[in-house]
């Protein structure tokens, strides 16, 4: 099929992720019935012209509206139109959320995004599916700002990164919200509306109605390219970070199981703070230890610890850290290890 056949926004898309690239693959689509996911879906179901590969969706009804039902409704019928097949699941958010204590708007992510992973795993997906847009990472990157973040928060979202046994990658990232409404507006494609999007009791949304306008209004029109360019810049200076630590790790730490690492304090000698701290996300995660606990005070004080016993080999008092994961050190040695 001649490019002359496709839409403007479906050879964009070829041009962003081109079909050769996932045609011959199992692909998880996640579509919430929202304009972004069901632009995405038209337009890979349009550029799925050969292959041997599944295009399948999967979405998920977080039961937060009495709507949602209709939105799954929707979703569930549009593949059929387009002869695709749809994995659909469901969760109390709300229920969950408050007997974890903690947000909804974490509780939804974490429990959509197990949903997508256990999906992908039954399927044997190579790649999930999310239609994240250039809108979306400029809100994700001022949220960060607002809350407190480092270089890598300002990196914002990835393109794709590791999810399980497949890939999860956002293809439509440099893709303005508005280009993805033209589209569908030009197929005649209706899609779902989320009031929920609107509820400014959620800082997401508050971010997007009330913060970027007013930034955009009485400071700077270009206020999401900037940020777009900002999450740039930061990703850039991300990949020099992560290879600089790569670097220190093969030199300094020791990996000895599951629950216990040692860290050479004295390898580490001349070495800045920031690295240090870098290091010691690299051995959290690496470690699958829990992160979110951890915070600025929490990576400072054990890279502290490493200074301190860079070129005096004493036995500094052991300190509880999140995950119950102790440090001490002692004999020019962090040791690091996590207890049940």
């Amino acid at each position: 099929m001649s490019n002359s056949a496709f839409h403007p926004f479906e050879t964009r898309l070829a041009c962003l992720w081109p079909p050769a690239e996932w045609q011959e693959l199992t692909v998880l689509l996640a579509v919430s019935g929202g304009a972004d996911s069901v632009a995405l879906l038209r337009a890979m179901a349009a550029l799925k012209t050969g292959g041997h590969g599944r295009l399948c969706i999967a979405h998920f009804n977080h039961k937060l509206r009495a709507e949602a039902k209709h939105d799954e409704q929707f979703v569930v019928e549009l593949c059929k139109q387009l002869g695709i097949s749809c994995e659909t699941g469901s969760g109390d958010v709300a229920q969950l959320a408050a007997s974890a204590s903690e947000g909804i708007e974490e509780t939804a992510r974490r429990v959509r995004y197990d949903f997508l992973q256990k999906t992908a795993d039954r399927l044997g997906a190579r790649f999930v599916v999310t239609a994240h847009t250039a809108d979306d990472q400029a809100e994700t990157i001022l949220h960060r700002i607002v809350r407190g973040t480092g270089i890598a928060g300002l990196a914002g979202m990835s393109r794709s990164r590791l999810f399980g046994s497949a890939t999860l990658l956002r293809p439509l990232l440099s893709v303005r919200r508005r280009e993805l409404e033209e589209y569908l507006g030009d197929l005649g494609q209706p899609f779902r509306n989320d009031p929920s999007n609107a509820d400014r009791r959620f800082t997401r949304n508050r971010i997007r109605h009330e913060l970027l306008p007013l930034l955009f209004e009485q400071f700077n029109s270009g206020v999401t390219d900037s940020l777009l360019r900002l999450g740039c810049l930061a990703s850039e200076a991300q990949e020099v970070i992560d290879a600089l630590v790569d670097e220190l790790c093969e030199q300094a730490v020791k990996f000895k199981n599951k629950t216990s690492v040692e860290i050479d304090a004295a390898a580490l000698t001349g070495r800045p703070r920031y690295l240090l701290r870098e290091l010691l996300v690299l051995v959290w995660r690496r470690q699958l230890w829990p992160m979110q606990a951890m915070g600025f005070v929490q990576w400072d004080q054990l890279s502290q610890m490493i200074s301190e016993n860079r070129t005096t080999p004493i036995v500094v008092t052991k300190q509880i850290f999140p995950g119950n994961v102790q440090a001490e050190v002692r004999d020019g040695l962090l040791r690091l290890i996590r207890t049940p």
